[in-house]
Order: structure tokens, then C-alpha cells, then sequence
């Protein structure tokens, strides 16, 4: 079985939000606003996501 990817894209701007949701942010490898990018989808990657979900679309 192939690993299945989830497309993560952020939406929002980080300025003004909390150091632990910049940092979430940072660690999938978001930078700018409209940043995308396609991580194995496990546990520790959709924790990640629900932290910052307000911030990102994710496209299974």
C-alpha cells in the first residue's frame, strides 16, 4: 500500500498569533501565504494540522 499524502496549504497570515502556532506552522515548512506542500499523512502530521487548522486548507 502506497503512503497516502495530504496537500497542506497555508491560508492566513502567522503575523500576531501565538509562538507555538508560528512554530507548528514553520515545522510543516509553511513560509508565506500560499505555501504548499505534500507530507505523509500520520498521526503526528494531522496533530499538527488540527493545532493550526484555522491558519491552513488541507486537500486529502
Amino acid at each position: 500500500m502506497a503512503n497516502k499524502t495530504i496537500k497542506i496549504t497555508l491560508t492566513k497570515s502567522i503575523i500576531g498569533r501565538k509562538q507555538d502556532h508560528i512554530a507548528t506552522v514553520k515545522a510543516l515548512g509553511l513560509k508565506k501565504i500560499r505555501d504548499c506542500v505534500e507530507l505523509t499523512d500520520t498521526p503526528a502530521i494531522r496533530g499538527m494540522v488540527k493545532k493550526v487548522s484555522y491558519l491552513v486548507d488541507v486537500t486529502e
